[in-house]
């Protein structure tokens, strides 16, 4: 057997792709898992004609993560550690989009559109922006190389014993939509916005995503914001991807830029 033919990706894998995967490679020993698709009943909008993600059928140990990681460019894999078990993953209960719909939407775009939805009765708590949103933050400073960080971050994440999930996209950011998440719903009806945000957070923050649970969004950050104005300015921008996170959490945007100055990960959650 040729190192080429020991390498290709493992059988089934190949639908996940909508050019059979040509070309991809993957080395790593993968534990059991299944290709999940989206449930009819749950998804009623669209016929899906391949499945949308690849899940492991148990927790799997830390390190694997980086270790898929880092096949990355050569498996067209995404790894994302799955929270909350069954439901909605094995379930189907997920409503993925075609990934280039995000290119059609902008983190400046989203956060000017949710700030104006948001802000009525909220301007004290938003200071010192109040009405006039401050739009996208500047980048942050890399201290440290952002896979390295996401590595990390996965290694603390896995100790809560997950599944893992494996996503045909080119970014992590993607996996969102290709997955079908909709841990947001409450607050965005539509993730590929969201993932616009995220995209644009890879780009600026050196972020990764590294987990979703059913209402949960975990990232690792290598260029997080380090003085108190530029968090300031960062958490305004989490008020609109994730309200939640301040107002059932700290309570003002000053408050809440303390809490990830400096920081190497950033969580959110929806009620």
């Amino acid at each position: 057997m040729s190192v080429h033919e020991r390498w290709r990706l493992p059988p089934g894998l190949e639908l996940l792709f909508g050019d059979g995967g040509e070309g991809r490679a993957l080395s790593v020993d993968l534990p059991s898992g299944t290709l999940v698709w989206p449930d009819p009943d749950y998804d009623r909008l669209r016929t899906h004609h391949r499945p949308s993600f690849w899940l492991s059928d148990d927790p799997v140990p830390a390190g694997l993560w980086s270790r898929l990681r880092r096949e990355h460019p050569r498996s067209g894999l995404w790894p994302v550690l799955l929270e909350d078990g069954v439901q909605p993953w094995s379930a189907g209960q997920i409503a993925p989009d075609p990934v280039d719909e995000i290119d059609h939407y902008s983190a400046a775009g989203f956060m000017a559109e949710a700030w104006d939805d948001l802000v009525e009765g909220r301007e004290e708590d938003l200071a010192p922006f109040g009405r006039a949103c401050p739009g996208p933050a500047p980048p942050g400073t890399l201290v440290a190389d952002p896979d390295a960080v996401a590595d990390w971050y996965a290694d603390v994440v896995a100790e809560r014993v997950t599944p893992l999930g494996l996503a045909a996209v080119s970014r992590g950011a993607d996996a969102m939509v290709a997955i079908g998440w909709q841990g947001a719903l409450h607050h965005n009806e539509w993730t590929v916005p969201l993932a616009a945000v995220v995209r644009s957070w890879e780009d600026r923050f050196g972020a990764r995503v590294v987990a979703m649970g059913f209402n949960t969004l975990d990232l690792s950050v290598a260029a997080p914001p380090a003085t108190p104005a530029h968090a300031l300015h960062v958490a305004a921008e989490h008020w609109t991807f994730c309200p939640d996170s301040i107002l059932q959490g700290p309570g003002t945007l000053t408050e809440y830029a303390e809490q990830i100055m400096g920081q190497n990960a950033w969580s959110f959650w929806w009620d």
